[in-house]
């Protein structure tokens, strides 16, 4: 039966859409003029012509393969897009819809189509992203595996670095046992000069042997001073954590240092909480620290100053108690404030070059501090004196 060519109402004929109506033939029987004037045809040109015409040479396969086959099997398909090709070659994206039926006796496939204007638009930059994209987590997955490559790296290094660090606590252990015993004989021996044991020793000997017990005695001192930080520092510093009153260790530490205060001329203050904190600490390694503060301020602090030790706790940190040790001595530089923690370095070394130490104190004090769970800090200004603060573990805290 031939098919039959209709004329298409006027309300669709200026639709804002495209509509085409073609049989199972493929030849098309409905065209609108929105779609004629879009890709640029007359009517006469397309009418009875196949539908596959208007479409570019992909979408034709695309008809063939799926449209086609879902609407004859379906009877209907929804938004398939499809790439139509204008008069002069030009590529439209279009949504198209399309419903078959029955029509005067014959099936007819009704097609609605909606022109997607920035879909191929989308399409480019949705694909430029997706190589972004691709290429943002290849280097990703680079840098990822090189940043575990660094990871494992530093893992070695650290453990290397930790095996040298116990190798010369170690080393310095040793050394310092070794150099303990012929110092000890030093002064063992010039004790018994000085004591005329060997004979007879005039004024002139006798300063001399007195010397050699000085210095006997700071190179002592220097080496007991290195074995406790080469113990601290190899890990073999054993603590003995226990619930501390600090008001007992403070009168203790009165008791020590008045002497050396008095002797100097210095002014010992104590201030103190009406609610003394428990702290949770190694009393004799608690003691050692602030004695070595208390001496250090007394050390740098000039006739007629003052020393004060207090104890604060913090409302805004109830968990933790502060031990303060503050001089009006000369101060630290800020810049240096950090630096006497550090091993070898002295307090205010600049200012006072004829005061002996051995620039270990203050990182020795710092190590055992924090290996009772708490820390020692510093804060200083030229002129005006120096902080130095202790904060442990409180235990009484609500």
């Amino acid at each position: 039966m031939p098919r039959v060519v209709c004329d298409i109402p006027e309300l669709l004929d200026r639709a804002p859409c495209g509509f085409v109506s073609f049989g199972d033939d493929a030849s098309i029987t409905l065209v609108n003029t929105t779609l004629l004037d879009r890709l640029g045809y007359g009517r006469d040109e397309l009418l009875g012509k196949h539908v596959e015409m208007l479409f570019t040479r992909a979408a034709q396969i695309f008809y063939q393969t799926h449209l086609f086959p879902l609407v004859k099997l379906h009877g209907r398909v929804d938004e398939l897009f499809l790439l139509a090709q204008t008069k002069g070659g030009e590529e439209l994206g279009y949504l198209c819809s399309a419903v078959r039926y029955e029509r005067d006796g014959l099936p007819a496939i009704d097609c609605v189509l909606f022109e997607v204007r920035e879909r191929r638009r989308f399409e480019d930059a949705l694909l430029a992203a997706k190589r972004v994209a691709e290429q943002a987590n290849a280097q990703l997955e680079a840098q990822a595996l090189e940043l575990e490559m660094q990871q494992q790296l530093l893992q070695e290094q650290t453990a290397e670095l930790e095996r040298a660090n116990r190798a010369k606590g170690e080393f310095m252990a040793t050394m310092s046992h070794e150099l303990r015993t012929p110092l000890n004989a030093i002064g063992g021996y010039a004790q018994l000069l000085e004591g005329g044991v060997y004979g007879p020793v005039n004024p002139e000997q006798v300063q001399a042997i007195g010397r050699i017990m000085r210095g006997q005695r700071r190179l002592l001192g220097l080496i007991n001073a290195v074995l406790n930080l080469a113990r601290v520092e190899s890990g073999r510093i054993e603590f003995t954590l226990v619930d501390l009153p600090l008001g007992e260790i403070v009168g203790e530490l009165a008791v020590m240092i008045e002497p050396q205060m008095a002797a100097k001329g210095l002014v010992y203050r104590v201030e103190l909480p009406e609610d003394m904190p428990i702290v949770r600490a190694d009393r004799e390694k608690l003691v050692q620290v602030l004695l070595n503060l208390l001496s250090n301020a007394i050390k740098f602090t000039e006739s007629g100053g003052g020393i004060t030790l207090r104890v604060v706790v913090d409302p805004s940190r109830a968990d933790t108690a502060r031990i303060e040790v503050a001089d009006t001595g000369r101060g630290i530089p800020v810049d240096r404030v950090e630096a006497v923690f550090e091993p070898f370095v002295q307090v205010r070394s600049a200012q006072s070059r004829g005061g002996e130490g051995t620039g270990l104190g203050l990182a020795i004090s710092r190590k055992l501090a924090r290996g009772m769970g708490g820390d020692l800090t510093a804060t200083s200004e030229l002129g005006k004196g120096s902080t130095f603060i202790v904060t442990l573990p409180r235990i009484d805290a609500a």
